[in-house]
């Protein structure tokens, strides 16, 4: 498995709200799953994920030998962020907000100034206008979402658009007599 991930949320969380309640990283050696304590130290791991891959040795007194400490499983919804996206920038805060109709994630940034954002102008008017953040610029910025894993995702929960992988849900949910 190349495609290193992130995930997750309890099922539990509220959609339309701030998501993310657990970080995790999968091993590149024994592909367990190993929390991470910090959404800074995992931001710090995919960042450079692709020059660095996660092995379990690099967690403190943790080994390949050990048990994962989470499993992937749809006791939560899972969402995998691509590798090496670039670590937020001192002084904002990424926000990762799950659709209320399950479809997607969206990205947004929260400025040093308290402001949610959520588009790649608004950060670029938002440098300009705030010389005191020399020093950042918008290569340190992605707005790309992680990717939904749709095994985890509620059963229940009629998603929108038309994508072909939406219809072949249902279509083998249908086929199995669930709907």
């Amino acid at each position: 498995m190349t495609e290193k991930p992130k995930p997750s949320t309890s099922k539990k969380q509220q959609a339309g709200s701030p998501s993310v309640t657990v970080y995790a990283v999968q091993c590149g050696e024994c592909f367990k799953w190993r929390v991470i304590p910090t959404e800074e130290e995992f931001e710090e791991i995919r960042s450079r994920f692709i020059e660095d891959p996660f092995s379990c040795n690099k967690k403190a007194n943790v080994s390949c030998e050990d048990a994962a400490d989470i499993e992937y499983d749809s006791t939560r919804i899972w969402a995998i962020d691509k590798p090496n996206l670039p670590k937020t920038p001192p002084g904002f805060k990424r926000e990762l907000v799950l659709r209320r109709d399950f479809s997607k994630m969206d990205a947004y940034y929260v400025t040093p100034l308290g402001t949610r954002v959520g588009a790649p102008s608004r950060i670029a008017s938002f440098l300009e206008a705030n010389p005191q953040c020399e020093g950042v610029s918008m290569s340190d910025f992605s707005f790309t979402p992680p990717k939904l894993m749709d095994d985890t995702l509620p059963e229940n929960v009629e998603r929108k658009g038309s994508s072909s992988s939406n219809k072949r849900i249902k279509t083998l949910r249908n086929e199995d007599g669930d709907v």
